[in-house]
Order: structure tokens, then sequence, then C-alpha cells
């Protein structure tokens, strides 16, 4: 035999739930069933016992402490602990004395109510009325469950709320029933209002009764026992012939790690239903979970209205939450549906729902691995192969999409909203994430694995200049000093670095220094800056479109925005033509400009910018290109990433000036100078100035800003 176990809830007090789990159990055991009546409303005392005339002398809580004590695990011991009803019902309260608090723990209760299952026909359980960890677990294992309301207004409304919060915990709304007490009452809510305003069936409606009703609570006995013709026990009746409708009930189960073929189910739609998966050791979601989520997934695509949703559901945050809260809540129902039983597992089944949502809206795995604030690069070298940097050292993941078409649907998904597009005629795009983070994907025929995806992730928290000396000691106090000083002074500043060095985010923090007021010009290829400023104007390139038209370049941006009447001009990444137009604009009253370069070395920084003029068409001699570099740059900032990971000013660099052979002048102002990497693999070094006093040092002092010129000097 199996029992149905049935918790009676509701989130307002004063509703009737005592007198309603009392009276239906009682009904139920009238009617020829063996029923257990669980109280685990601790809150209540022993209003339950009070209620049935009962005085229980052991407790739940007890039960629990003599099973584990005697480490017995079938609970053949409860009928020592149980009080029988007059009418054959057995009674068992959680606790007697307060001090059993502590032994009822939410895990050894869902395991007793899975072992006596087999003894009962009707498991009738009091929930009380506060959400907890062991109300939950005791949901967990619920066939149906029914919330009881009073028809006012108040009692409505919070168990709307009620019925939300259930909702979000993924218990399905054709699991829950309700029961609707003191229906008749005057000046209340119809019932036909009432269910409207939930949204659930209404199970049964116990009439008001209230001299009938007190007169059997002053006397200890149930209304169906002590008025058996009353309206109020005939309405108990009616609700017992509902619920041994065996169609009105959910079975639990747990998921089965066993193996079938998901072959025969129908992929979803390429744009949506891209569906990502962790794999087992043999690389194939096999799986009865992933069947499940796929099936799910086909099936959410067919309700969605497909046709209404536009890439704005997707990249406005207040759409998108409001989309995938909807689709949360039609998951939780396709989730009984087409697992015939209720996942037994509040976690799991929050888990699979959770993960449904995320690949068919999100990222996917990805999402899971972006979520961790210690990763900064996620580099996908094809479907089955994801890496990661953690803490500054890269690692293989056991991540894996599906399949080559379902990490193509996402970066779809990623690049739709913004007005990019990748496909075989433009194979590579660059592009942002919502958070800011730099997207790069590059697929067949160019890259021969499969689609690639690379993410360069910036943090939620935004770094000021403190924490890169203190907490990540990417630089020196002098040089945060100089480099403040540089700014104020509207120094024009080059930073350099390569790949992952740390340039963006220096550049970032250079912000901060900026006045307010100023008018900043930012203009890249995929915005990534993130100014701590107000006074700021956010400019970025555009691709060609289909037809080859319509593109953008940084050069035009940057032509554009001297129009714009800025007080400094910001630039990404420097990287072609556009070089020629910058150092122009530094030379022509646009001072305090900034950008970044790859390069390997401040010096490098120069031939690098040499070579790109050159390489733009524009026939300049060196002689002239020096000329310009010399009076249009003053200071060049150098990052690099060390083999532990961590990123360091390794160079800044004044350039001083022209010799007479037409050469620049470059001057050491600050080295890093690394001693050793330890035995924990830490790069272990030191910062040095370089004992010379830069040029545009008494040009700052002049300015009015604040300089001291010791911190250039060596200290004995």
């Amino acid at each position: 035999m199996e029992s149905k176990i049935i918790p009676v809830f509701s989130n307002k007090g004063g509703v009737g739930k005592t007198f309603l789990a009392a009276n239906l159990a009682t009904a139920l055991t009238l009617s020829g069933k063996k029923v257990l009546l669980l109280d685990l409303d601790i809150q209540a005392g022993h209003d339950m016992a009070r209620m049935l005339n009962l005085i229980p002398q052991h407790s739940l809580a007890q039960l629990l402490t003599e099973t584990q004590e005697e480490e017995k695990s079938d609970f053949s011991n409860i009928s020592k602990y149980v009080i029988s009803h007059s009418s054959g019902m057995d009674f068992l309260p959680a606790i007697v004395q307060p001090q059993d608090i502590g032994s009822l723990a939410s895990k050894d209760v869902k395991l007793f109510l899975k072992t006596i299952s087999h003894n009962y026909d009707y498991i009738i359980v009091d929930l009380g009325q506060s959400f907890s960890e062991l109300m939950l677990n005791v949901l967990d294992l619920s066939n149906i469950i029914l919330l009881i309301a009073t028809p006012d207004v108040l009692a409505v409304y919070q168990l709307r709320w009620c019925i939300k919060i259930l909702q979000d915990m993924h218990y399905p709304l054709k699991m829950m029933k309700l029961v609707l007490n003191r229906a008749e009452s005057q000046g209340g809510v119809a019932w036909q209002e009432v269910r409207s305003a939930l949204g659930i069936d209404v199970l049964a409606r116990i009439p008001s009764d209230g001299k009938a009703v007190g007169t059997a609570l002053e006397r200890g006995v149930p209304s169906v026992i002590d008025k058996p013709k009353s309206p109020v026990a005939d309405a108990f009746k009616k609700l017992v012939s509902e619920l041994k409708r065996g169609d009105l009930y959910f079975q639990t189960t747990d998921i089965d790690r066993k193996h079938i073929d998901t072959d025969k189910f129908e992929n979803p739609k390429d744009f949506l239903g891209a569906t990502s998966e962790g794999v087992d050791g043999s690389g194939l979601p096999r799986d009865e979970i992933s069947a499940l989520k796929r099936k799910i997934q086909a099936k959410l695509i067919e309700q969605l209205d497909l046709e209404s949703l536009t890439t704005e559901h997707f990249s406005d945050p207040s759409k998108s939450h409001e989309l995938r809260e909807s689709a949360k809540k039609i998951v939780s129902n396709l989730l009984i549906e087409e697992k015939g039983s209720l996942i037994s597992s509040h976690e799991k089944r929050l888990k699979i729902v959770n993960e449904i949502v995320t690949e068919i809206f999100g990222l996917g795995v990805l999402d899971e691995v972006m979520a961790d604030p210690n990763v900064s690069d996620v580099m996908v070298n094809s479907s089955q192969e994801i890496y990661i940097e953690k803490d500054g050292q890269v690692e293989l993941t056991g991540y894996r999409f599906f399949s080559d078409q379902q990490l193509r649907a996402i970066i779809n998904r990623i690049i739709a909203p913004l007005g990019r597009r990748i496909d075989e005629s433009t194979p590579m795009v660059d592009a942002r994430l919502q958070d800011g983070s730099r997207f790069n994907a590059i697929i067949p025929p160019l890259c021969l694995t499969g689609p690639t995806v690379t993410i360069r992730k910036f943090g939620s928290e935004k770094l000021s200049a403190d924490d890169i000396v203190q907490k990540f000691q990417s630089l020196s106090e002098p040089m945060r000093d100089f480099l403040r000083a540089c700014v104020l002074g509207r120094m024009n500043i080059i930073i350099s670095g390569g790949t992952g060095s740390g340039k963006t985010t220096l550049l970032n923090v250079l912000s901060e220094f900026i006045p307010d007021g100023e008018r900043i010009i930012t203009i890249e290829d995929a915005a990534e800056l993130r100014l701590k400023k107000e006074h700021w104007c956010r400019l970025e390139s555009r691709p060609a479109n289909v037809e080859g038209a319509g593109e953008v370049s940084l050069r035009d941006l940057f032509i554009n925005s001297l129009r714009m009447r800025p007080d400094r001009i910001i630039v990404g990444e420097c990287r072609g033509p556009e070089v020629l137009d910058m150092l122009q604009a530094m030379n022509t009253g646009h001072d305090g400009s900034m950008t970044t370069l790859h390069a390997n070395s401040t010096r490098d920084v120069l031939i690098r910018m040499s070579s790109m003029i050159l390489l733009s068409g524009i026939e300049l001699p060196i002689r002239a290109i020096n000329e310009m570099m010399s009076s249009a740059i003053n200071v060049v900032v150098h990052m690099s990433r060390f083999t532990d990971g961590s990123r360091k000013v390794t160079g800044i660099t004044e350039i001083a000036g022209i010799s007479d052979q037409h050469e620049l002048i470059l001057k050491d102002v600050f080295v890093f100078r690394q001693t050793e990497r330890d035995s924990t693999g830490k790069v272990r070094g030191f910062y040095e100035n370089c004992d010379y006093v830069p040029k545009c040092a008494e040009e700052l002092i002049v300015k009015g800003v604040k300089l001291d010129k010791e911190i250039f000097h060596r200290k004995p």
C-alpha cells in the first residue's frame, strides 16, 4: 500500500487550518481508510491534540532520536509513539516538549515519511504557516498540496503571495488545490472571485457554522463526529470523495541515472533551443535528465509566443527577466507532465528548471562558468573542449556543449541583439555581453575545429587605484601618484601590453583621476570601457551589413568625435590608420587623451605606431613621424602578465624629446624588477624608480598639480 501524502498549509493564521486538518483526517478514517495525522505546526503548541481530546506522551522528534540511536531505518517501532483517536486514526505530534525541536532534522523527517508511507492509506500533515526547510522537504514528497483560505481580501492576498513562492520553488500550479473555509460568510468574497484571483481550483467549500464548530471544539470532538449530519460534516464528506479520485494526485520520484536513447527527440528551434549539457565519462549526455530536458525544451518553445518575441526581450534586462520567470513557470508544469511525477527534491527540481531556462535564454553551461567571480577568461576551443582562466591559471573544465549547432545558436543569441552577424561570408565577430565582457567568435571555414568562442570577463566590482596598489600590487604608490598627476595635468598617455595583460583595466582606473565636468568621448570596436564619470559619450564602430555597406570604422568615429567638443578623447585600442588621426588630435589641442596598444615594451610601442602609420598608405618620412610622436605623446605605460597570472606595470617611460639624429629619446621613470619565482609559483620582485625626474614633472607642478619630486629619486 502506497499512501497519499497530503499537506495542509496556509501562510495566514486564523483561517482554520488546524480545524480542517483534524476533521479531514477524521473523515477519511470514518470512510474506512487508514490515516496518520502528523502535526508539524510547532508554533501552535498542542492545539491539534486539544481539538482531538488527546494527550500524547511521545513525539516524532523522540521517534527520530531513538531510531538514530538504535541505527534503525525502518521505523518499525512507530506504533509505540503514535496515539490512536477514538475514530481509529493515528496521531503523532512533532514535539511534546520544547527541547525536542532540535531533534527535528528535515532530512530525517523526509526519510520517515518515505518509510512509513507503506503503512497508511493517507498521511495528513499540518505544516503550520511558516516557510522552512522542513516544510519544503514534506512538500517534495506530497501528492497534492491543500492551501487553506477564508473568503476575505487579506487572506486571499496573502495566499496569492504564498502561491507565488511555491511556484518560484517550482511546485506546479496544478498540484495546488484550494479549500475555502467559512465559504458562506456574510460580506465575504464570492468563491468564484477567489478562484479567479488565485488561479487554482477550489476543491472544497466548508460552510460557516460558528455555533456547531465552537461546541465541537469545546468538547474536543471533531465536527464530523460531533454533528455528523451538519453542513460542515457534509462538506468534509464531499472533500473525502474528491480526495479518493486517483487522477487528483501527482506521484513523486527521484531521477534515476539510467542510459536511454535521446536521438528520438526533436531538436528545438535554432535560436532559442540551444541546449548544453554536462556529460559523463563517455562524453555524451545519454542519461535520463538529458532526455527530459531536451523534451521539455522542445515543448517550451512550442508554448512560447515566438512571434511576439523581439531582440529587445533578450537585450533589455527587465523584459529578459520577465520572459525567464514566465518560462520557469511553464517548465515547472511541463516537468511534472513529462516526468509523470514530482521530483522529490526541491533542490534538484530547482536546478533542473534553472538549467533548462538558462540553456534556452542564456549562455548554457557558460552561464555557470561566468558566474564564478574567480574566472577571468573563458576559451571554447570546440563544443567538446572548454578552458577557463581561474585565479591566473588556465585549466580544462568538464563542461561540454551537445553539438556544434548548439554552440552556434548561443553565438547567434549573443550577437543578435547587438546588430552583429556571423556566417560563412563573415565568419568572425567581436561583441560585448550585457555585463560588458568582451566576446569574440570565429566559425568554419576559418576555424577547423568548429565554432570557437573567447570571452574576456570583466568583474562586477570596479577597481580603484588603491585596489591595484594594495590588493593586487600591480604598481607602486609612487607610480600611482605620478600617473594621477599626468592625468590631472592633461598629459597624453599610451598604455601598452600583450593580450590579457590588463590594459583596459588600467585605463578604467586612470579615468577616475579625470576631473568631474570634463567631456569624455570614448571610441571602441566593442564597448568595453567602464569609466567612473558622468559626462561621458560612448561611440562604437559598426561592421558592414550583408550588402557590404554601412561600415563605420574607428577612424570615421575619431574624425567625427573632433566635432563633438571633447575635453578628452579615449580610444579603446589603436590598431590601424586611426593612430595617425590620434597623433594629429593630440598635436592640435586635444591633450589629456589616452589609448591602448599591443606591444612588448614601451620602446616597441613607438615602433608599432610608426609601422601602423606607414601601413595606412600615407607616405611620411620617419623623421616626420618621430617628430609628431615626440610632440604628441608624453608617457608610455607598459603592462605585463606574468606566469603566475598576476598583472603588473613593468615600466613607465617618458618620451623626453628627439635627438639631433631625429631619433626619439626615451627615459624610464619607473620599472619592475623580477627577482625570483617562489616555491608556490608566485612571481617575486620590486618596483624601482630610475632616479630620473621627467621633464613633464616641472610642467605639471606649474599647472598646479600636486607632485612630490622625491618619488623619482632613489633612496640611499
